[in-house]
């Protein structure tokens, strides 16, 4: 039997100088992109409490500020950063499409983008509008990690692909403290090849930008721990039915984004075609109505409901849930830089809250998590990323198997409604590129 010379490897190892170049410009940059997420979420909320500020000066100064705040962050974005506007997710899942020229994929990540994807969105949140960081947090990661290319030596092992994958998964862990969820992310989302020679160095690429943001921020739950007692079996048909109100909900929520995004024939569509920017200070008026009559709760992330829910309080009515929805779809269709992950939780733990409420159901925490869960994997398609985020951010271990069973029901029922969000925005993006797009075809999204 032949065995391997173990010296020869070694000393091939310790010699070979390109490899050692590759994995210390990989993992640097996978730190700066880390350094990059942590300091934008700290400007993003320093934004969101000027915010506050403004609107306890005075019941209706939302109702002022918001529409022109929001006029100059749309016609700055359309003026000089196109390819900033929105989630940020769907540039990064067009860039990876073998499709996009390696030429073009400055359209959609850049150095350039990703700071001004940091300014634009904290100035979405110094606006009041209902928005997330942490779909933008993926392409300004990626961005970061896409710009590593250029110091990595001749003859390396790491693909663009791999580059943007692992800058977008970056961004999740970092934005959310969760690497496990990042990687999981890659996995769904991004990861259409197979990287196999340099799949463990991007996986600890990944982890090691969420570890950037555990050494600024402490290694603690997004959401805190919550305290759930020993679940049985009086827990299944309250969480069947949040799986299924998150399923459609979040099935006709991600419909109608990629509707309200795509255009049609209708006049709103004509009206946000011919003047933009005043369509988009139209809908930041809505939103801020909605936020003077629900007293606030509906303006920002939608981070501080959701915790004041977990910890078990009650905020807010029955309609909160449905305005956060609305309000959100209209911030989304404004065009401004904005993601929807976090307002999708905010969103989640209302309908699970609602429903504790409705029936009487003495553990409302976990109902909570569920309908987090079950709304982020409804709307995002990605039921595995969502549990995962879920449960680490509100270090839910104790309930992963309905996490899990959740988040896959919800995804499932939303599949009979929408197509997949980010590629169908994907799509939007490519057009970008000058080239007609075929027809897709049905069974054709990418295979997560």
């Amino acid at each position: 039997m032949h065995h391997p010379d173990w010296r020869a490897r070694l000393r091939g190892e310790l010699t070979e100088w390109r490899p050692w170049i590759t994995r210390g410009v990989v993992l640097a940059f996978a730190a700066a992109a880390g350094l990059v997420v942590a300091g934008f979420t700290w400007l993003a909320e320093m934004a969101f409490h000027q915010f506050q500020r403004i609107e306890q000066a005075a019941w209706w100064a939302p109702l002022l500020w918001m529409p022109l705040a929001t006029a100059v962050i749309v016609w700055l974005t359309r003026r000089f950063l196109p390819g900033a506007a929105g989630s940020g997710i769907p540039q990064v899942v067009a860039a990876m499409e073998d499709t996009t020229p390696a030429g073009k994929r400055g359209l959609y990540v850049s150095m350039k983008l990703a700071i001004g994807k940091v300014v634009l969105t904290s100035g979405g949140l110094l606006a009041g509008l209902s928005l997330g960081r942490e779909g933008p947090s993926v392409q300004i990661a990626a961005g970061v990690m896409h710009s590593a290319r250029r110091w990595l030596p001749d003859r390396h092992t790491i693909s663009e692909h791999g580059l943007l994958m692992a800058g977008g998964a970056a961004g999740i862990a970092a934005a959310f403290n969760t690497p496990l969820g990042g990687v999981m992310f890659a996995i769904e989302e991004l990861w259409h090849r197979r990287e196999q020679r340099s799949s463990a160095l991007l996986i600890s690429a990944i982890v090691l930008a969420g570890l950037m943001a555990v050494s600024i921020y402490g290694n603690n739950s997004y959401f805190g721990r919550i305290l759930v007692p020993q679940l049985g079996w009086s827990l299944f048909g309250p969480g069947l039915l949040i799986a299924v109100v998150c399923g459609l909900a979040g099935g006709l929520f991600s419909r109608l984004l990629i509707v309200s995004l795509a255009g049609g024939k209708d006049i709103f569509s004509r009206q946000r075609a011919r003047a933009p920017v005043r369509f988009a200070a139209g809908c930041a008026l809505l939103v801020a109505v909605i936020g003077v009559v629900t007293q606030g709760a509906t303006f920002g992330s939608g981070y501080e409901q959701t915790k004041v829910l977990l910890e078990g309080e009650r905020t807010g009515e029955l309609l909160y849930t449905p305005l956060k929805l609305i309000a959100t779809w209209l911030t989304t269709w404004t065009g401004v830089p904005a993601g929807v992950f976090a307002p999708s939780l905010a969103v989640g733990a209302g309908i699970g809250s609602d429903v504790a409420a409705l029936i009487g159901f003495a553990e409302r925490p976990a109902l909570i998590a569920l309908g987090m869960a079950g709304f982020l994997a409804a709307v995002t398609q990605a039921p595995l990323t969502a549990f995962i985020i879920v449960m680490e951010m509100i270090n839910g271990h104790s309930m992963v198997l309905s996490l899990m069973a959740c988040a896959l029901i919800a995804s499932g029922i939303s599949r009979l409604i929408s197509a997949p969000l980010y590629p169908a925005l994907a799509r939007l993006q490519l057009l970008r590129l000058g080239v007609p797009l075929e027809p897709e075809k049905k069974g054709a999204h990418h295979t997560r």
